[in-house]
């Protein structure tokens, strides 16, 4: 299943990049128009579309390194009493639903469909991961009313 995570992950960040790099040039092309010149002092489209592309140019670039992270990222191998660290899938328990959680470098936050399971992706930025390092199967994780059922 793992081979599959990376597999559906660089291809959603790929996807993402292009579309997104298409937006980014679309909102400079509008910045940079003679036709969206100013025509008076409240008149702010321009100012507002070249907000827009500088905004979208650091997410082509997060975007962009995103992708290179997972080009040469692999997903080890954990078993039921390995401590949960980096590349692990942990099978959780939260507040009643279980929930399936991917321990990433690059791209959290982001929900992968795998053989018909949501997994979501949590970097080392995210509360949840921090909390998740170095549990076990069976441990509690009271602050988010989390059970760690399994990790691989």
């Amino acid at each position: 299943m793992k081979s599959a995570l990376l597999e559906s992950i660089r291809t959603q960040l790929k996807a993402s990049l292009e579309r997104l790099a298409k937006a980014a040039m679309d909102a400079h092309a509008a910045a940079t128009d003679p036709d969206s010149k100013a025509e008076g002092k409240y008149d702010t489209r321009s100012l507002e579309a070249s907000y827009l592309a500088a905004g979208q140019a650091r997410q082509v670039d997060e975007l962009a390194e995103a992708v290179r992270v997972f080009e040469t990222f692999t997903l080890p191998d954990f078993t039921m009493d390995d401590p949960i660290g980096m590349g692990a899938l942990v099978e959780a328990d939260i507040r009643g639903e279980a929930s399936l959680l991917l321990l990433v470098p690059a791209a959290g936050g982001m929900v992968l469909h795998v053989d018909g399971e949501q997994i979501t992706l949590l970097t080392p930025a995210s509360r949840l991961y921090q909390s998740l390092l170095g549990k076990r199967s069976g441990d509690l994780i009271d602050e988010f009313g989390l059970r760690v059922i399994e990790v691989s």
